[in-house]
């Protein structure tokens, strides 16, 4: 996927910035890696650039012991660092535009939508194209023409069936049965309110999604169950989750842009509290 080095996104810091390629075009890792993983999320929790903050909470997703799955970003999650919501929804419409990352929305029962980069999501579908042929199964020639004329093409969250027809079919003779390959592969799934509609799915994530909505309430009913419904930031990020994969700094990032908690900043340091409705 060939960029001009010249492109430019829209700053949420305002004017115009030459666009960061997407992390997978090179072997450089966002600067003070080291840093980002020892400081506290208190000293990374916002920042102006919606480039720089969803390069640096790529660097900063959990390391899963169970589950594959390349690094991604919860909406919420960037809601909670950069503070101008509309900047960023145009800096997403940028980015996905130029290709450098795609939107998704979680099957979580909420509203819910992870970002990945584009280079990211292409090497999660190729493991799941790797499973699926691997199953000497016949139809596999559709996983290309997904690639190929799909996903550079249709950079919305979803896709009706005739538009998905319409565009395999521009590598050949498209069936039903490569719509079911696409599907069981983790690369479509079927809405439930229209059979017509598919949402775009990020391969093999299952797993995540079960530890996020646990994750979230595990937090939460902590919280819930101190004396003032809050705690201070430092010491909530040492709890240890028993129920999510996922480490408490990526929950409290997303509680916070969900609205489920907020920061306030006090003489001893930030303190989370539970939002009241």
């Amino acid at each position: 996927m060939d960029e001009p080095s010249s492109s430019s996104y829209p700053s949420s810091s305002g004017g115009k910035k030459k666009r960061p390629r997407s992390p997978g075009h090179s072997d450089e890792r966002p600067v003070h890696t080291t840093q980002i993983y020892t400081s506290s999320l208190e000293d990374t929790l916002t920042f102006s650039d919606t480039m720089i903050a969803l390069q640096l909470m790529r660097t900063q997703f959990p390391k899963l012991e169970k589950v594959v799955t390349e690094p991604f970003i919860l909406q919420s999650q960037l809601y909670s660092s950069v503070k101008d919501r509309t900047q960023v929804d145009r800096d997403l419409e940028s980015l996905k535009k130029d290709k450098v990352l795609r939107v998704f929305k979680l099957n979580t029962g909420q509203d819910d939508h992870a970002i990945m980069f584009m280079d990211d999501y292409l090497k999660q579908m190729a493991l799941a194209v790797k499973r699926s042929r691997g199953k000497d199964q016949d139809g596999t020639e559709v996983f290309g023409w997904f690639e190929r004329y799909v996903i550079h093409l249709k950079l919305e969250v979803s896709i009706d069936q005739r538009d998905l027809f319409s565009l395999l079919s521009l590598g050949g003779d498209v069936t039903d049965k490569h719509i079911t390959l696409l599907m069981n592969a983790g690369l479509l799934t079927r809405q439930l309110i229209d059979p017509n509609m598919y949402w775009f799915s990020i391969p093999s994530i299952g797993p995540v999604l079960k530890g996020l909505t646990q994750g979230r309430k595990e937090i939460l009913s902590l919280l819930n169950r101190k004396k003032y419904k809050e705690m201070l930031l430092s010491s909530l990020e040492k709890t240890r989750l028993r129920f999510s994969p996922l480490d408490v700094r990526f929950h409290i990032r997303d509680l916070i842009g969900s609205g489920h908690i907020k920061t306030v900043q006090t003489p001893t340091g930030l303190l989370v509290r539970i939002s009241k409705d």
